[in-house]
């Protein structure tokens, strides 16, 4: 199975920005995505943004504008750039490149049950 592992968070006041980054190791996978999701505390998981190898992406309504979904040539590295940020968006946030997760994303389903994550980034925003 893949490792991953996201940095890069921190806290920062409103309408600052900062730059998660998401590391992915271990065995081959099938590059269907990199997504990323945030929980905040007493919530669910949600979808924040998912670029898919096809090109195209999605963005949750409640950061889209404000945040930008990359990735580096290796497709190792996924990166979420998060542009004045609010209060509402302090969670952890966490990568996947699982595909299950990513097709619910976009489907409207709920996050499927197991799946591949790291660790998470906290991002704070006073």
């Amino acid at each position: 199975q893949v490792q991953l592992v996201e940095s890069g968070g921190g806290s920062v006041q409103a309408g600052g920005s900062l730059r998660v980054s998401c590391a992915v190791s271990g065995r081959t996978y099938k590059d269907y995505c990199m997504g990323w999701f945030r929980q905040a505390p007493g919530k669910e998981r949600e979808g924040v943004a998912v670029i898919y190898s096809g090109g195209a992406d999605y963005y949750s309504d409640s950061v889209k504008g404000r945040f930008t979904i990359s990735q580096d040539n290796s497709k190792r590295t996924s990166f979420l750039q998060m542009d004045n940020l609010s209060p509402n968006d302090t969670a952890i946030y966490y990568c996947t490149t699982d595909e299950q997760v990513c097709v619910a994303v976009v489907v409207g389903v709920d996050l499927p049950d197991g799946g591949v994550w790291g660790r998470g980034t906290q991002v704070t925003v006073s």
